[in-house]
């Protein structure tokens, strides 16, 4: 209804716009294509009775109009409300001009490729072996003259040290730890007059512990020490050797659970194993020595007997328990303590170790180390002042490494 209302008002102003030059257009012709909107100027022009000669908004004014009298239901707003929501433009008293540029080229569309080039995946393989090592090479030196009011001795000394580790973790239920730990050390006196070195310090171990996870920080564990030594082990202006290597040599499997320390914001970390079922058995290769060069008779018949082994055996096995702790806490940026406890009971005899190595970091390549090893052992005689315990300590400074 409201395209046949308007389409003859629409007729009748085109024709009277045609008469305008070609390059104008009516600004008044936009209400008839707008939403049907009730303008107060449209009646209060309908009923001036100023006399204006403009043919083509009389038209559209006149069919407005017409609308408004007969069609009211199709007017969509009104003049008010359009005030009431914004401001409302004044009508368009000069004529829009149209302006066209010319362009003598187009700039060309880009070209895209029809298929895109394969994005690169990479994918990268899990890491499941972990690898570390470090080392030291520590030398000590005391000097005193062979006047000294206080009297004494002159020594020398050298320590080597180096600890390897390749641990295995699949992310999920299995873990194999190995450890290998080798240490040696040296020391001359001139008051021994039959050796010229003699070892203060001398260690080959492997740790060996495959586990599988049984909740968080829990595993069920195999657990696998062996160990021996380098060289001789002698005492000063003494023939006797008291141990060489695999003389004895220990070879300990022990089943039961191991347990992940994390403590005190990760300062504190390591393992505890409990193996309540352990075998230990320890082998001396050498129960004979040569004779010495010397006119001093010499007896080697008591070598096994020293290690707990019975007379003319080589080897000895014993079932029982063991308790193994292996922690490191860095008490601070420059200090550090390693620790390791190993107890076994084969509820006839008990063996307990506690190595204590507090390590300063003097700078990135220079440390001083201080080691406290106590040990118990209830398998051979008794010494006259501390029974069945041993005791060792040495402290040392020098180059160190870590990889």
């Amino acid at each position: 209804m409201r395209k046949q209302v308007l389409s003859i008002a629409a007729v009748c102003a085109l024709s009277a716009s045609a008469a305008q030059p070609n390059d104008t257009v009516n600004a008044s012709l936009y209400r008839l294509f707008t939403p049907l909107t009730f303008y107060h100027n449209v009646s209060a022009g309908m009923l001036s009775i100023d006399c204006q000669n403009n043919d083509v908004e009389d038209a559209v004014d006149q069919a407005l109009m017409n609308v408004y009298l007969n069609r009211p239901d199709l007017v969509e707003a009104t003049e008010t409300q359009l005030e009431q929501t914004g401001s409302l433009r004044e009508d368009i008293d000069e004529p829009i001009a149209q302006t066209v540029a010319l362009v003598e080229h187009v700039a060309p569309m880009p070209e895209e490729p029809e298929v895109l080039p394969a994005a690169e995946v990479v994918v990268t393989k899990p890491k499941f072996w972990t690898r570390k090592g470090d080392g030291f090479l520590q030398f000590m030196q005391n000097y005193i003259s062979d006047n000294w009011y206080k009297g004494g001795e002159s020594t020398y000394s050298l320590l080597g040290s180096l600890t390897l580790e390749a641990n295995y973790d699949n992310k999920g239920k299995w873990k194999w730890d190995n450890k290998l730990e080798a240490k040696l050390g040296f020391l001359t006196a001139k008051s021994d007059s039959l050796h010229k070195w003699k070892s203060n310090e001398d260690l080959l171990r492997l740790t060996s512990k495959v586990g599988l996870q049984a909740s968080k920080r829990w595993y069920y564990t195999l657990q696998l020490l062996a160990w021996t030594q380098f060289a001789r082990g002698l005492k000063s202006n003494d023939h006797r050797v008291y141990s060489d290597f695999f003389s004895p040599f220990n070879l300990n499997v022990g089943l039961g659970m191991d347990y992940k320390v994390e403590a005190f914001d990760k300062k504190l970390t390591g393992t505890v194993n409990l193996s309540p079922i352990a075998v230990n058995y320890r082998y001396v290769d050498r129960t004979a020595f040569p004779k010495q060069n010397s006119a001093t008779p010499t007896d080697y018949s008591w070598f096994p007997s020293r290690h707990g082994i019975d007379d003319g055996k080589r080897s000895l096995v014993d079932p029982g328990s063991q308790l193994t702790a292996d922690l490191t806490w860095k008490l601070s940026e420059t200090v550090q303590w390693k620790s390791r406890f190993w107890a076994f009971t084969s509820y006839k005899r008990a063996e307990i170790e506690w190595e204590n190595t507090f390590q300063l970091k003097v700078s990135k390549y220079i440390t001083a180390n201080i080691f406290l090893y106590p040990r118990f052992d209830d398998g051979n005689a008794p010494d006259d002042d501390l029974g069945y315990w041993q005791f060792k300590e040495y402290t040392s400074i020098g180059l160190s490494y870590s990889f």
